[in-house]
């Protein structure tokens, strides 16, 4: 009898890795491919089919093609067209240098070209006024400029087009008969602050056909329900998704950092560190209660003024490689080995990486990844780190290999203090959430430089980020610049109110009555040049008092306080799965390994994770392995089970 298609599938693609995370009447099944950077659909579609999808799954998908063409700059060929004398914006930006102590200082190149930047002889005032007007004949020239430059898609963005939207939408349809993709930036992103506006125009325009090409293939391929998980965490239907690209460049981020607060919530910790350790790259966030947010950042060094998750990313991941530097010092990542050809121990020439020093210190004991589908060789990891130690002087593969771990958790853990320390956040009391697959492999080095306590492991700790895509429910947020006394109830009402009427109308009226609205506001006093967020609603002001003074130690009650940008969100429920119930009886190590730790050889048990029982515990030194993720606890920590399925480890024998 042929075995029921799954109800749902988490999918999250990353640079070396294409994870799975299947449903099935309640029943769980996972599933790790090698990724296929050349077309990632392919890995995607080859596991969908190996699940055995059907009409009826529901598959939600995390993804870094965003990403990725962004960051290899491979994008389309974008015209951008803004009012007149301000076509040299995306070049000005905020006159801030990269790097102040560079003697020549180099910047990114803008993704649009000076000879793709058309000015619009128009001017629109702060207040939506029309200083200049732009006649018919004006239009046309305009059309005739555009097509000139053979545009693959076209961003529009005005000066204070938020305060006066409509000229930007007729310069829209106007373009419309070029065939091509237009993004508006009064669409986008209605808000103030022209360069981010642009600059996020433009990446959207820039990434519309290659994402959306991506996208209707897949869901051609697919042949069942596809939502793309987007970077504030919730998902869209692929044609929404398709429109807004620049939505999804924290795609794969999104759904590991969600699924990791619900981890350190269940096993009472409303503050935590997440530490995400995949094989490209590392993904690093502070969590206190509510998911952390931002409303602009820089992505691939491109500003974004749309809602993201609070996620920070450094290139130390399982295939960082490791190299002598221009100095002749030891050097790992960010350059990566990604997954062809991958680190030395996938056999296939690569370079050194920080798996193949996990692999020779015998701190990843497995001879194989994916479930058997790719083998490791330990000789050519050695023979790898051989290498690179007669080029560094050093004594042997494994002093090497010792090196190598330790500037990736440098790394690693310079990454923590930036979301927490720097940003006035103690670690110390906060539990450290360890996953990806090599997350566990550093997770207590790491906590005990920083002071944290505890370490979480989560089950299925190598396919969390599928399984928070799994999990998310469906996401709508807009946003606009009211630039308003924080006094006004009744415009701040009547403008939060349109909003979410806008929120309402972008669901399927099915699942209008499920949806939770939740307002915020960007608001900071009168004359300031940043703003804090707070919740909407009654006390507006006296909030941001009080925020303003555990922020930055003061607040100054007299002064006006401006209300600048307003938001609405809205979200429908996730979906929750009943984690299985762990085993009775009493479980043995599966053997022993030798693991080399602080230049000393030491014995440590092997245990698999999926036969551990209710109420297992072991000290330290021991390795705890399940498929897609290795847990190394040191001597002098304790790990044991708790609710849930996560592992919770302590130091000392508590």
């Amino acid at each position: 009898m042929k075995s029921a298609p799954p109800d749902a599938i988490g999918v999250d693609t990353g640079g070396t890795f294409t994870d799975f995370v299947a449903v099935t009447r309640g029943r769980r099944v996972t599933l790790k491919l090698p990724s296929t950077p050349a077309a990632p659909e392919r890995a995607v579609l080859e596991g969908l089919a190996r699940l055995g999808v059907g009409p009826r799954t529901r598959v939600r998908h995390g993804s870094t093609v965003a990403t990725n063409a962004l960051l290899e700059r491979k994008g389309a060929r974008v015209t951008f067209v803004t009012t007149e004398g301000f076509e040299d914006l995306l070049e000005i930006g905020r006159q801030e240098r990269p790097d102040i102590y560079a003697l020549d200082p180099r910047r990114d190149p803008p993704l649009v070209p000076r000879s793709r930047r058309v000015g619009y002889r128009e001017r629109t005032g702060p207040d939506g006024e029309s200083w200049i007007r732009p006649t018919a004949a004006d239009a046309r020239r305009l059309l005739a400029r555009v097509r000139e430059t053979r545009p693959e898609s076209i961003a529009v963005g005005l000066l204070h087009s938020y305060a006066y939207p409509l000229r930007e939408a007729a310069i829209g349809r106007g373009l419309s008969s070029l065939g091509v993709p237009v993004t508006i930036s009064s669409r986008l992103c209605p808000e103030v602050r022209e360069y981010e506006r642009f600059a996020t125009t433009v990446a959207n325009a820039y990434l519309m056909p290659r994402v959306g090409t991506y996208l209707a293939g897949l869901a051609r391929g697919v042949g069942a329900r596809l939502e793309i998980v987007l970077s504030h965490g919730g998902t869209a239907p692929v044609a929404e998704a398709a429109r807004e690209p620049v939505r999804q460049l924290l795609s794969g981020p999104a759904g590991g950092l969600a699924a990791a607060r619900e981890v350190a919530r269940r096993c009472g910790f409303a503050r935590a560190l997440t530490l995400d350790v995949g094989g490209t790259s590392t993904d690093v966030a502070y969590v206190d209660g509510e998911l952390p947010r931002r409303r602009a950042r820089e992505v691939a060094g491109v500003p974004v003024l749309l809602p993201l998750l609070d996620v920070h990313t450094v290139g130390a991941g399982g295939g960082s490689i490791a190299r002598a530097d221009a100095a002749g010092l030891l050097a790992v990542g960010p350059e990566s080995a990604g997954a062809d050809p991958g680190p030395a121990c996938y056999g296939r020439g690569g370079p050194a990486t920080v798996t193949d020093a996990l692999l020779v210190l015998g701190r990843l004991p497995l001879s194989s990844l994916a479930d058997g589908a790719l083998p490791l060789d330990r000789a050519a990891a050695e023979r790898a780190l051989g290498l690179l130690a007669r080029t560094l002087g050093l004594r042997g593969a494994r002093t090497a290999a010792a090196g190598v771990v330790r500037l990736a958790e440098a790394h690693i853990e310079a990454a923590l203090r930036r979301v927490s320390v720097e940003r006035g956040h103690d670690p110390r009391g906060a539990a450290l959430v360890a996953f990806g697959g090599a997350g566990g492999l550093h997770a207590c080095a790491v906590a005990a430089a920083l002071g944290c306590p505890t370490v979480i492991a989560p089950r299925h700790a190598g396919l969390l980020s599928a399984l928070g895509a799994l999990r998310g429910g469906a996401r709508r947020e807009a946003s606009r610049t009211v630039l308003l006394d924080a006094r006004d109830a009744t415009r701040l009402e009547r403008a939060w109110r349109a909003l979410e009427r806008d929120v309402r109308a972008a669901f399927p009226s099915r699942v209008r009555a499920r949806l939770a609205l939740e307002r915020w506001a960007e608001v900071r006093y009168r004359g300031q040049a940043h703003e804090l967020p707070i919740r909407g609603g009654g006390g507006l002001a006296a909030r941001f008092h009080g925020e303003h003074e555990r922020r930055y130690g003061f607040a100054e009650p007299e002064r006006e306080v401006e209300v600048v940008t307003i938001e609405a969100r809205g979200s429908t429920p996730g979906d929750a799965f009943r984690e299985p119930a762990a085993r009775r009886g009493r479980a043995r190590p599966a053997r022993r390994a030798v693991v080399w730790e602080a230049g000393r050889a030491l014995g440590a048990a092997v245990w698999e994770r999926e036969a551990l029982p209710a109420g297992f515990a072991t000290p330290g030194p021991a390795a705890i392995v399940e498929a897609g993720a290795t847990l190394w606890v040191p001597p002098g920590w304790r790990a044991r089970a708790a609710a849930g399925g996560a592992l919770v480890l302590t130091r000392g024998r508590r």
